[in-house]
């Protein structure tokens, strides 16, 4: 297939790193279109202008001009701002009905400021000068961008040649809303309500699987599994009918951020070849957070939120047995539902030599536990993708995951004796499964360190930069095109 060699792609997410972040989402969004940018591609980013986005930010900003977007029976402002950082040009879409709030998502009227947003993105193309032959959409939030350009935008010749890629982050948000408000909120006809009709309510995303051109979720397992009644939540019958346009690409994680050998965060700087700054980076930590300063101990981590889809379930099953019987030290990190911080902090005051809890999100703290930790316990329930593991490897915890979604594409169980793997791995949603490689982890830290520091540097080296995501991303579109 040839591959085009300069291509127009516009991105419309509803988060980005650095400019405000709830999630998985802002990472990939924040590294993806710098990556094809460093390819040659034009890329540019539209993304609202909240509140919560930085004066920093807002100081570099330059304003394009002011257009008005109608929606329905709405005729709203819409301010243009332009930035450009890494190759890539954003364009901030300014309404502050909309846009200032305290939290990005969780009000009453998300559907219409997302409406809004999804046709302000197109609206904006003539003023900026920019004819994408892509528009790559995310999630729900931006769902009915491809839904307005096939239904509203088709027959203008400047847009009539555009494409669309979506990309579903995680299909357990797919924006629901009821059909009372299909027209006077998404401005759809009921000529139009079969697109988001979806048991008997509109359904977003749905919507953008019919209308996109191709549909890719964040991991090839992931979009297997997604396929499946039990991993779908309820779009199995839609996406099994869309199956054609259906691809997973592996996300990457932001190598030069996390980065032991520069980043800021850390007590000491190291690499695969040189490790002793990660045995410094482990005892500052345990200084730092009260824990005896014991090289020998295996250190755990667990950097998350705490939510039953992500493995805590299972940990709380097993964890006051692990911290009786094994020498081992426990660290976790993240903030959630009650009865999970509850726990923490019950197992921190029970064992308060081994185990450590810190309710709360901090991208320093957490760069500090990945460096300073061994074994990375990640036992998801369900992983579209997962960055943590990424993330762990890259500083040298290595990473204990169960097989699932992105987790069973990124990490392979290491074997004893030829070496091979990147990890350790278990296949059932079962605690005594996760509670048994975890003591193999411990047990090849402790009676073998020369095969457990070689696993270290193995895990180091492999490469979850964006640069081969990116080239999928490559193919797919000029596939598209």
């Amino acid at each position: 297939m040839h591959i085009i060699n300069t291509m127009k792609i516009l991105f419309a997410a509803s988060e980005a790193l650095p400019f405000v972040s709830t999630g998985g989402l802002a990472d990939v969004i924040g590294s993806l279109p710098a990556a094809l940018a460093k390819d040659g591609h034009d890329v540019r980013v539209a993304l609202p202008l909240y509140s919560a986005i930085d004066d920093k930010y807002r100081r570099q900003m330059t304003f394009v001009c002011a257009i008005r977007v109608k929606l329905s029976w709405r005729n709203q402002y819409c301010g243009i701002f332009r930035l450009e950082q890494n190759g890539v040009t954003w364009y901030f879409i300014d309404n502050e009905y909309y846009f200032k709030r305290l939290s990005l998502y969780g009000n009453y009227d998300d559907g219409e400021r997302y409406a809004f947003f999804s046709k302000a993105v197109l609206d904006i193309l003539p003023y900026v000068d920019f004819r994408p032959d892509i528009i790559h959409t995310n999630d729900w939030q931006t769902a009915l961008v491809p839904v307005y350009l096939k239904q509203m935008y088709a027959n203008i010749d400047s847009y009539r040649m555009i494409k669309s890629v979506h990309t579903i982050h995680n299909i357990e948000y797919q924006g629901i809303y009821d059909f009372g408000i299909l027209d006077d909120v998404f401005s759809l006809s009921p000529s139009q309500a079969p697109i988001v009709e979806y048991k008997g309510s509109v359904n977003l995303t749905k919507g953008a699987i019919v209308c996109c051109d191709r549909l890719t979720t964040v991991s090839p397992n992931y979009a297997k599994q997604i396929l499946t009644e039990e991993y779908s939540s309820g779009l199995h019958y839609i996406l099994a009918m869309y199956e054609y346009k259906l691809s997973g690409i592996l996300n990457g994680i932001d190598v030069g951020y996390y980065d032991p050998a520069s980043s800021p965060a850390l007590a000491a700087k190291y690499t695969a070849d040189d490790l002793s700054g990660k045995a410094e980076c482990k005892k500052m930590l345990q200084r730092e957070l009260s824990l005896p300063e014991s090289p020998d101990v295996p250190m755990f981590a667990m950097i998350s939120r705490l939510a039953s889809h992500k493995g805590f379930d299972l940990v709380t099953a097993i964890l006051e047995r692990f911290l009786a019987s094994d020498d081992v030290q426990f660290v976790v990190l993240g903030r959630g539902e009650i009865q999970y911080e509850r726990f923490f902090e019950r197992m921190a005051a029970q064992f308060p030599g081994k185990m450590r809890v810190i309710i709360d999100f901090n991208k320093d703290l957490a760069n500090r536990i990945y460096s300073a930790s061994d074994i990375f316990l990640m036992p998801s329930r369900s992983e579209p993708c997962g960055l943590s593991q990424m993330i762990a490897s890259r500083f040298g915890s290595v990473p204990i995951v169960r097989e699932t979604g992105g987790l069973y594409d990124s990490i392979k169980p290491y074997i004893a004796g030829t070496g091979e793997g990147n990890g350790f791995t278990f296949a059932a949603y079962n605690a005594d499964d996760m509670l048994y490689v975890m003591r193999q982890a411990e047990s090849l830290y402790r009676d073998e360190p020369e095969a457990f520091s070689a696993l270290v540097k193995k895990v180091m080296g492999v490469d979850f930069s964006w640069g081969a995501s990116a080239a999928k991303y490559i193919r797919l579109y000029s596939e598209t095109l």
